[in-house]
């Protein structure tokens, strides 16, 4: 059984290398990207661990850390976009969530970017994506809404200050 120094540093060489093979740029080392592979064809993790030569416990490890990372890039990716839209709307607390679609529509036209959405698309899409800023229909954390070249909408709980 390996112990979390071992585990540690089969990372590390994962990741060394990663170096050596060119793939620094991704988030995941190569050996994070073989166990999620092998997931995703349907292995449990015991059954990867005998592929790799390691313990449960180890891709465990990888499988968790690998997510994290993946997680990490998703929100960066989506911070990313956000910066990038040429429509952006901070919809401070205490507003109603009912009039937020149309901010969003007005911001939309000064820019000439068409939506392919609706209001209730809109408020649906703020549901879902922000939902502990709400109270009922009352923003109480705010909010930024932005809307891609392309007419994407784009919901994130605005930074506490």
């Amino acid at each position: 059984m390996k112990r979390r120094g071992e585990e540690d540093q089969e990372d590390q060489e994962g990741r060394e290398m990663d170096e050596k093979s060119g793939r620094s740029e991704s988030l995941l080392t190569s050996r994070q990207a073989l166990v999620l592979k092998m997931r995703r064809q349907g292995l449990s993790q015991q059954e990867v661990a005998e592929v790799l030569g390691t313990t449960r416990s180890n891709v465990s490890i990888l499988e968790k850390r690998a997510l994290v990372n993946v997680g990490r890039a998703r929100a960066t990716l989506k911070e990313w976009t956000m910066i990038q839209a040429p429509v952006s709307i901070t919809v401070p607390a205490g507003t109603d969530l009912f009039e937020v679609p149309a901010l969003v529509f007005a911001e939309a036209d000064r820019s000439g970017i068409k939506l392919d959405v609706g209001s209730v698309d809109i408020v649906v899409q703020i549901r879902s994506k922000a939902p502990k800023a709400l109270k009922k229909r009352v923003v109480i954390r705010g909010l930024q809404v932005a809307v891609t070249e392309e007419g994407t909408v784009l919901v994130l709980e605005a930074d506490p200050e």
